[in-house]
């Protein structure tokens, strides 16, 4: 509908040029009474006509070629808006489209030619992923799919470091492992990492090597090993959930390519960096930020603003059009600092979309829950897919604002019933396969010819939620609100619940019963699209 309309408004502005020059919407009235759609252009008309916004929106009426097979009615209300009332039949048409892109309806082309780079996960290989990592390896994931939908070509891309005092940290808990194996008494660090992971590439190392790395650096053998397998098991949980990244970028090779030491050197001829109590720093406040930073510290070490910068250089080298960086809370003050040093460096940093994720506390039954007293002081990912599936994982994740602090409520994720929104939309899909199971004996097929007969309210309400669904995954995509989506599909499948408990298919007419089959068939493809963009499946029976 708001295709139509919009193109409409097009073929006015020979009439009325000055409609080219705003940038009017066209949105859904929030009363059912004022129409299906109400645009605002009179009302923003009025300063550029010096003109009452109600005489402006009757000379938009009066300009537009309205087919009234296609809208029935406008009507002027309030101050000015312009309220427009589609036929049911023209709303029936949507069926049409839908049925004949099939597993396509949804995706544009609008950022066709385009590359994206999505960034996230991006944990150091010290340990198995968190519930933390979870939401960000679905929510990143997720957009990555949006993304794509609306015409990009998407690389999903983690950044990790396999450097630096955690490694070596890392490497030492494998080592005094391995030592303890050999029946050493050695106290372990209540600052190591705890988790019995590390007792397992410890005892893997023991059977491989028995007691021939007992003189072994921690940086050695034990470092490397543990890199590989906790990288691996990264690996196999990311699988697990359907999350699959195209390049791995290694921090360390920004070091190794000597692109840490360009970008030093760049800053001091551009004179935006200084030396001060040994260590380097950024004048930020000349570009635009409070305070001046510190970029390498007086141990030479480098702070992580360093080679989040040179990283990002390596991003538009590769001709990204769009970054989108998926960030955990503790990024929330460092990101300014690297978006301004890419400015200094004459990097268009409206290209880069930092989103910051909160927090992820599992609860059931009101309380707090601790599910992995095996693996330290952290609940997995892993045992969070083994307790309530991935479906579940991924849907939960993308339901709730990335912004937004969420708790993940164990107690509704577990039930089979209408109140877990993952069982209520694998459902509906689930209910339409039925219907079409039930009714290959009656000799009813789907037809589209006589979608005219579709005029209920119920049907009418799920026939305008169906027109709501592309233009839902484009602004979805252009904001990054994966939660957009799940709204859209809890509101698509109570639409065709209430459709389905008001409208019978079987023994009505026959005309009557092919196009709300029809109707039916289009729920399912959207439901079944609006789920593949989440990385949830679409059961056929449950």
């Amino acid at each position: 509908m708001k295709k139509y309309l919009f193109k409409l408004f097009e073929n006015v502005s020979g009439k009325i040029p000055e409609l080219a020059q705003i940038n009017h919407t066209v949105d859904i009235p929030k009363q059912k009474e004022h129409g299906d759609l109400s645009s605002n252009a009179a009302m923003l008309l009025t300063k550029v006509l010096k003109k009452n916004p109600r005489l402006i929106a009757q000379q938009i009426i009066d300009s537009l070629e309205i087919d009234p097979e296609i809208i029935h009615k406008t009507e002027i209300a309030g101050p000015g808006f312009i309220n427009f009332f589609f036929t049911p039949a023209f709303i029936a048409e949507i069926v049409k489209d839908i049925l004949t892109e099939g597993d396509k309806y949804g995706r544009c082309e609008k950022y066709k030619g385009l590359k994206a780079n999505v960034e996230f996960v991006s944990a150091n290989p010290t340990g198995p992923l968190t519930v933390g990592h979870g939401r960000n390896a679905v929510v990143g994931d997720t957009i990555a799919n949006l993304l794509e939908w609306v015409g990009y070509e998407v690389d999903r891309e983690y950044y990790f470091n396999n450097a630096g005092r955690q490694m070596r940290v890392l490497g030492d808990s494998v080592r005094i492992r391995y030592l303890q194996l050999l029946g050493e008494i050695i106290d372990f660090p209540e600052d190591y990492y705890q988790g019995e992971y590390i007792k397992d590439i410890a005892k893997n190392l023991f059977d491989e090597f028995g007691d021939k790395l007992k003189d072994e650096k921690a940086e050695g053998k034990f470092k490397e090993r543990a890199e590989k397998e906790i990288f691996e098991l990264i690996k196999k949980t990311l699988t697990s959930i359907c999350v699959n990244h195209k390049i791995f970028f290694n921090e360390n090779s920004l070091y190794e390519e000597g692109k840490i030491k360009e970008l030093l050197k760049v800053y001091k001829e551009k004179n935006l960096s200084y030396e001060k109590d040994g260590a380097v720093w950024l004048k930020l406040s000349e570009l635009g930020n409070l305070d001046d930073k510190v970029i390498v510290k007086s141990t030479g070490e480098p702070t992580y603003r360093l080679p989040d910068i040179a990283y990002h250089t390596t991003k538009f080298e590769r001709s990204y059009d769009l970054m989108v960086d998926i960030f955990g809370s503790d990024h929330a003050a460092t990101y300014p600092d690297v978006l301004a040093g890419l400015e200094a460096l004459d990097y268009d940093s409206s290209k880069v979309k930092v989103l910051i994720q909160q927090f992820v506390t599992v609860i059931e039954n009101g309380e707090v829950v601790k599910m992995s007293t095996r693996k330290a002081n952290y609940i997995s990912l892993d045992d969070l897919i083994d307790e309530v599936g991935n479906d579940v994982v991924r849907y939960f994740y993308n339901m709730r604002n990335i912004s937004t602090h969420m708790n993940f409520d164990l107690s509704i994720a577990k039930k089979q019933s209408d109140e877990n929104p993952v069982f209520y939309l694998q459902y509906a899909h689930a209910r339409i396969c039925s219907i079409l199971r039930t009714i290959e004996s009656e000799n009813i097929r789907s037809d589209v010819a006589n979608l005219n007969l579709l005029v209920t309210d119920e049907e009418q309400s799920l026939l305008k939620k169906l027109h709501q669904f592309e233009e839902e995954i484009l602004y979805s995509a252009e904001v990054f609100e994966t939660h957009r989506v799940c709204m859209y599909l809890e509101e698509l499948a109570a639409a065709f619940h209430r459709f389905y408990t008001f409208c019978r298919i079987l023994g009505t007419e026959k005309d009557l019963a092919e196009a709300r089959l029809a109707l039916a068939l289009a729920v399912k493809t959207v439901l079944k699209n609006g789920l593949s963009i989440l990385g949830v499946s679409a059961p056929e029976k449950m």
